[in-house]
């Protein structure tokens, strides 16, 4: 990406230069002969060429990354008067002296020069005017590339982090019920172990890219509710609803896990009362529509006040800031020991957006 866009920023200096080099020579050949023309030319090219790189190279981008425009305004100035000067020497020692109209005395070549100068001012301001107008677009464009591509890289780490933290609260509970289950059912702790690695095995190989196929992280979640299900058995009542219309969404990946991972760690298990989760999934028209709800009691340590949550809900509402800043809406609500999260989610139909 870098090697083609130093490529064409070479192409279009040297276009430049030619242009320049093409009407310099044209405007003195009309009043010249060719050899004048021609030297001139040479000499204008050479000196503007060393003072405009000069001034765009080194002075300008020093004065962009130090934020001193004004210090440049006043180098600028300078060598736009040292410029306009060396142009008056070319016109007066070789323009005036190739028709033999130069004194002798060097005195009386000072109208020369001044003349020279008063007339080579202005092209001296368009010349490295122009040079620095373009640089000054380059460089600002190369920053504004380089902050948008640091950017991307800090909001890709945070992604990362907040995508690797997989919640240890429940892998222990989990590999600690398998453990149990190893002396008491072997076959349902076999099927808990298969279940288990497969939600290892998605969170850990298959949630690399931002976004993932809907599909693939729904039937993830549905393990996840199908893990939790046989864990807790006849103490809590499980109910899902999975309706996906259009499998070939897209969304990002373990971005609702978070919320059943709480829904089932602070679920009222108080003695002589059986909880309750209910999770309802639905995609329409390009939207998804998740629910969880859940019975909590205070005693159980729920957060009760609205908005609030663990790490894995604060995570999650950091992604959803992050991916989806315009395209979601995420409502928490508790009360009559009843805690409930609703998350109306706008997906994409491209996995490399």
């Amino acid at each position: 990406m870098t090697k083609p866009f130093i490529l064409r920023e070479h192409i279009f200096v040297a276009i430049f230069w030619l242009v320049f080099s093409a009407a310099v020579y044209i405007n003195f050949q009309a009043g010249s002969d060719k050899t004048s023309a021609l030297l001139q030319t040479i000499a204008l090219l050479i000196t503007s060429f060393l003072f405009t790189h000069f001034l765009t190279t080194r002075l300008l981008p020093k004065a962009l990354r130090s934020k001193k425009m004004k210090t440049f305004l006043i180098q600028a100035t300078g060598v736009i008067l040292l410029l306009s000067f060396i142009y008056s020497l070319i016109f007066t020692y070789i323009e005036v002296n190739s028709k033999n109209q130069l004194p002798a005395d060097f005195v009386d070549h000072l109208p020369f020069l001044w003349k020279g100068f008063y007339l080579a001012l202005p092209a001296s301001f368009l010349i490295n005017g122009s040079a620095c107008g373009i640089k000054f677009y380059q460089e600002h464009g190369r920053i504004e590339r380089d902050h948008i591509l640091l950017q991307q890289a800090h909001l890709e780490n945070q992604l990362k982090l907040l995508q690797d933290q997989i919640n240890p609260h429940v892998v222990f509970n989990i590999l600690n019920h398998i453990h149990i289950l190893m002396r008491t059912d072997t076959k349902l702790a076999d099927y808990l172990l298969l279940k288990f690695s497969d939600i290892l095995r998605y969170q850990l190989y298959h949630c690399s890219q931002n976004l993932v196929p809907l599909d693939k992280d729904i039937e993830h979640l549905r393990n996840l509710v199908e893990v939790e299900k046989l864990r807790w058995g006849n103490e809590l009542e499980v109910s899902s609803d999975w309706n996906i219309e259009n499998k070939k969404s897209f969304i990002a990946p373990l971005l609702l896990a978070p919320f059943i991972e709480n829904a089932f760690k602070y679920v009222c298990r108080l003695p002589g009362h059986k909880g309750y989760v209910k999770i309802s999934c639905l995609e329409k028209d390009g939207f998804l529509l998740f629910n969880v709800e859940n019975c909590y009691s205070n005693v159980a340590g729920y957060p009760k006040k609205e908005g609030s949550g663990g790490i894995g809900l604060q995570n999650v509402q950091k992604r959803l800031k992050l991916q989806y800043p315009d395209a979601h809406e995420l409502k928490i609500e508790s009360g009559d020991e009843v805690y409930k999260v609703s998350l109306t989610l706008q997906l994409s139909d491209n996995h490399e957006s």
